[in-house]
């Protein structure tokens, strides 16, 4: 969430940057500053009534004192009409600041200043591309039919379980899933990441916390009795075992690490692009994610999209990494590479990463700081990404690697899977 004394500091830069996102009305800023104003207008009276209020009790004790008995029983009748305003004033202030409240969380984070300008996908810039795209057999084949031949997701049986977008992993296939779920834990931790295993529905705090609301409370499932959430990602829980704590500054960075499924209802979604393994209501996904002194969060943003480069390097894959232009990037978000692999048989470029740099956006409403010994606290930085993604990875895995012979895996997985190919 964005800080009041920041925009009332920064008015027109803030109008700008919002423009880079496509926020398409600055007069909701102004709006803000009102409130704003107001609400401090309010505390100003509220201080000085509460003032007046311990002055006039402290003469009550004093005439008391003297005896003067009439003088103190009129001192006492506007304390008491001091208080009954002062009650006034303090629900007025309440209401208004909930009012100011309500108005912030609606606003995006800011871009950083690099975020290129653009409203799509088209217009995202390629930062640089890697590895070398597969020459397949004439036969080839995409993975919503690699995966029928093979055995290895049935769609059908999942949807008669829960419902359309809800595969059942099997055979060879729930093997490779549970493959490569242990490889990116495995090189995750090797990098200093601790791993958690987090809850899988979180409640509205925990949401709120990440910035999923109340932005993106219908791509979520509402657990209605209780008021929970199933999770979109590890980002909310995992991010979220901090909140509202005050971390040492030798504490940071903080390095986390966790599978879990994630489950988006993907309302709208619809057409090729959503066949098979592209796009799905449940799938299983590795996440890091960091808290950082403010001083090093974009560091450790190159830092992060390094390390998830080396990990598609070890998967052969061809990719290639994007820096998201502002109408592309989250709510929450102010800085954003996605990572895509190229699937040769659908000839596409599949979104399987996305790294971000939420600076003090979700920490300034998850309450997550850090402080030395001399310093006041302060609110940390937070970084998330994928590390990574299953359902792309394995479509592009099988199609990328299929022959006349059967399915080559890389060489990094051979010992994950208990062999090097998945044959039919």
């Amino acid at each position: 969430m964005l800080q009041i004394s920041y925009i009332r500091q920064h008015t027109a830069l803030v109008k700008q940057k919002l423009a880079v996102k496509n926020f398409a009305d600055p007069g909701v800023v102004d709006a803000l500053l009102d409130t704003d104003e107001l609400v401090r207008k309010l505390k100003s009276e509220t201080e000085s009534l509460q003032a007046a209020i311990n002055a006039a009790s402290k003469d009550i004790g004093m005439l008391m004192g003297k005896g003067e008995k009439e003088a103190a029983e009129t001192k006492k009748q506007e304390v008491a009409a001091h208080k009954s305003t002062l009650q006034n004033l303090s629900r007025q202030l309440a209401d208004v600041e909930k009012q100011l409240n309500d108005g912030l969380v609606l606003l995006p984070n800011l871009p950083h200043e690099s975020v290129p300008k653009g409203k799509t996908p088209a217009d995202n810039e390629i930062v640089r591309e890697g590895g070398t795209k597969p020459t397949l057999p004439a036969t080839a084949v995409p993975h919503w039919d690699l995966i029928k031949e093979y055995d290895l997701v049935d769609f059908e049986t999942g949807a008669k379980i829960t419902g359309s977008g809800f595969p059942l992993f099997k055979g060879k296939g729930a093997k490779l899933q549970r493959a490569l779920i242990q490889y990116f834990l495995d090189y995750n931790i090797a990098a200093g990441y601790t791993e958690y295993l987090p809850p899988l529905m979180v409640n509205e705090a925990s949401a709120y916390g990440t910035g999923q609301l109340p932005d993106k409370e219908g791509q979520m499932y509402h657990i209605t009795a209780d008021g929970f959430y199933l999770i979109p990602t590890a980002e909310v829980p995992v991010t979220n075992i901090v909140r509202d704590e005050i971390l040492k500054e030798t504490d940071l960075p903080v390095k986390m690490t966790g599978y879990t499924p994630c489950f988006r209802r993907e309302a709208g979604s619809f057409g090729a692009d959503v066949r098979g393994l592209n796009r799905v209501h449940q799938f299983d996904k590795v996440e890091i994610v960091e808290i950082v002194h403010p001083d090093k969060s974009y560091e450790v943003l190159e830092a992060m999209v390094n390390h998830v480069e080396k990990l598609l390097q070890t998967l052969e894959l061809p990719y290639r990494i994007l820096r998201l232009c502002g109408g592309d990037m989250s709510f929450a978000s102010a800085l954003t590479y996605d990572f895509e692999v190229y699937s040769a048989a659908q000839q596409k470029w599949l979104e399987v990463s996305s790294v971000s740099n939420f600076e003090n956006f979700q920490t300034n409403r998850a309450r997550i700081r850090f402080k030395n010994e001399e310093s006041k606290a302060q609110l940390a930085h937070s970084l998330n990404g994928s590390s990574l993604a299953l359902p792309r990875i394995v479509a592009s895995l099988l199609e990328n690697n299929q022959t006349e012979n059967g399915i080559v895996l890389p060489v990094v997985l051979h010992s994950y899977f208990g062999g090097g190919k998945i044959n039919r």
